[in-house]
């Protein structure tokens, strides 16, 4: 199928702005492109401005490396979290799919990622010596690992185990309710809810 033919240089380059989004085609870039030039001038000078300060001013929180608008994030600065409760999550969105459970109190560390040889991501690409200086420090009393069940889930739950096994730290995982290949944020809050509050203590064999 050809692509459209613009009268307007600046149409065109905004759908191809826009068509760089995940899962936006060329028609779908066209027709928000040309929603927005519908709107009044000042949303979208609002939506433009929200766009940059998000990429320009957004922070990794000094503590879990989750996302924030301060040095520290809200959830680590919540004195009602319990501090000795660190779930380790792949990114911010498991943040947000575990926090809107309403079941879990504790705090995160975000990985920044999961091992995966196949897209060329290993250990040194993750968050990994930040996560065990957390837990050298001592006051870390259980470590939950809440990844996919992917094959690359577990291999990253199983260098962890192998990495923070000689602190005296309980480490568990979440239950299986997860089905076995679902992502974290495709997962309803009931059962992610269950899941973590049904948490296992992690053993090795689950990863043979």
């Amino acid at each position: 199928m050809n692509s459209p033919t613009f009268s307007s240089q600046l149409l065109e380059e905004a759908v191809e702005q826009f068509a760089k989004l995940p899962g936006i085609g060329r028609k779908t870039a066209l027709r928000m492109a040309l929603f927005l030039l519908k709107q009044p001038i000042e949303d979208v000078n609002l939506f433009s401005a929200s766009i940059s300060r998000l990429r320009n001013e957004i922070k990794f929180c000094m503590i879990c490396s989750n996302l924030s608008d301060a040095d520290v994030c809200p959830i680590c600065n919540d004195k009602q979290r319990d501090n000795s409760l660190v779930c380790v999550v792949e990114n911010a969105k498991d943040v947000l799919s575990i926090e809107n459970t309403g079941q879990y109190h504790g705090v995160y560390h975000v990985l920044g990622g999961i091992i995966s040889p196949m897209e060329g991501i290993g250990p040194a690409d993750l968050r990994i010596e930040q996560l065990e200086q957390r837990v050298a420090e001592g006051t870390i009393k259980e470590i939950i690992f809440a990844f996919s069940a992917t094959a690359e889930g577990d291999t990253t739950s199983f260098y962890l185990y192998r990495r923070l096994s000689r602190f005296s730290v309980q480490i568990s995982s979440i239950a299986r309710g997860v089905a076995i290949g679902d992502e974290l944020d495709y997962t309803d809050t009931v059962t992610l809810g269950r899941s973590i509050q049904n948490r296992l203590p992690f053993e090795v064999k689950q990863n043979k």
